[in-house]
């Protein structure tokens, strides 16, 4: 995770320092969203059919592979926009096929009673990473260049790699059901039956549903302002990458005490906070908008990763526990597609800053989360009233 915030700050910081264009800045970032949509339904079958702790360690072999390949071509002058844009669609691809068996991994190490404390804590770990990932990338921007900044990145991989190897499992899954065995599973069903198979079951269950979609939108609503931030540092505060790694940091702080408050709460009132966190990330991201001022920017960032936290976890969690283990791979890959769908609010948000300014993109978008999450909080009572 800190390679990732690390790569998000300078890739984006890097692109907008080159071309000085928003829709440039929004179209690498789509990049990562192309595989994002066509591969995390495959990833859900490999983490339903086999060992999901080697699909971790190969998906991080290749951020590693990523970011080396990055490294070369900024220290050989040789760098431009459309590099950034092919190691985004890579980079996309590697979290495609590896995001499904590292969520699906969780229930398997601690059992649904503590899923959402285990994985508040996981969001806290990487909340950690977030507080502090950002500002180390900035001042190393600012001070020694980018690409020293992706030599790091490829180093931190290749140790996440490292740490991997130390989990512990049984060297395969464990299911829970008697007809869906390790045993059976290359030769029963197809691959594009599989993933059939795990739709028809989520289109099933209606909670899941609406839990996903609100998952599709929150992202597409709120997330574009992350990849958005240097517009903001460089034209509306005029500051440089280390101001940029600030704010980054400062809003893992909020997300870091959000979620470590998710893991102590336990499991009551989880739909009221999910959909609280929601309307604070509306109304900070509000605030921002409004507020031409780097110190109320900083002071926002807060509310917003508490927002964030809360929004993410327990999102996740709610479908984790709601999902059968035998589909939980399947579920967690059409969950994944949301980050695919992401280009709905990010590259948008980009030509409308161009056209208009970032201010005006970020407030639009702000107003239409809080509608969305308004619309979940009266409608649909049992997301509000899940425990």
């Amino acid at each position: 995770m800190s390679a990732m915030q690390m790569q998000m700050l300078s890739r984006g910081y890097l692109v907008y320092e080159m071309e000085s264009s928003g829709a440039l800045l929004g179209l690498v970032n789509v990049g990562a969203s192309i595989p994002m949509l066509a591969l995390p339904l495959f990833g859900g079958v490999l983490a339903d059919r086999i060992n999901r702790k080697r699909i971790i360690q190969a998906g991080q072999i290749a951020a590693a592979l990523i970011a080396f390949s990055v490294f070369v071509l900024i220290k050989s002058d040789r760098i431009e926009w459309f590099h950034l844009l092919v190691s985004s669609i890579m980079q996309g691809a590697m979290f495609a096929l590896m995001m499904p068996a590292r969520q699906a991994l969780i229930p398997q190490l601690v059992g649904k009673g503590l899923l959402s404390n285990a994985l508040a804590l996981n969001t806290a770990a990487m909340s950690a990473t977030t507080l502090a990932a950002p500002s180390v990338a900035g001042v190393l921007y600012a001070y020694f260049g980018p690409s020293n900044v992706y030599l790091l990145i490829g180093f931190l991989s290749l140790g996440s790699c490292i740490a991997t190897l130390f989990i512990r499992h049984n060297g395969d899954i464990e299911l829970d059901s008697k007809n869906h065995k390790p045993g059976n599973r290359g030769n029963v069903k197809s691959v594009l039956s599989d993933i059939k198979e795990g739709l028809d079951y989520v289109r099933s269950q209606r909670l899941i549903m609406v839990l996903l979609i609100m998952a599709l939108a929150t992202t597409v609503l709120a997330q574009p302002f992350r990849f958005l931030m240097p517009i903001f540092v460089v034209d509306v505060y005029n500051l440089g990458p280390e101001s940029m790694g600030l704010l980054l940091s400062v809003m893992g702080l909020g997300a870091l005490t959000g979620s470590i408050y998710i893991a102590a709460h336990g499991n009551k009132n989880r739909g009221k906070i999910l959909l609280a966190g929601s309307f604070v990330s509306g109304l900070s991201l509000l605030g921002v908008a409004i507020v031409p001022i780097y110190v109320i920017a900083v002071l926002f960032m807060v509310p917003l990763g508490l927002g964030d936290a809360s929004r993410r976890t327990l999102i996740m969690a709610l479908i984790m526990e709601m999902s059968e283990e035998k589909y939980r791979g399947r579920v967690m890959s059409i969950f994944m597609l949301n980050f695919g769908l992401m280009p709905l609010g990010v590259l948008p948000a980009g030509v409308i800053s161009d056209l208009l300014g970032g201010q005006i993109a970020v407030g639009l978008l702000a107003v239409m989360l809080i509608l969305v999450t308004s619309w979940v909080w009266f409608y649909h009572d049992g997301v509000r009233n899940s425990q």
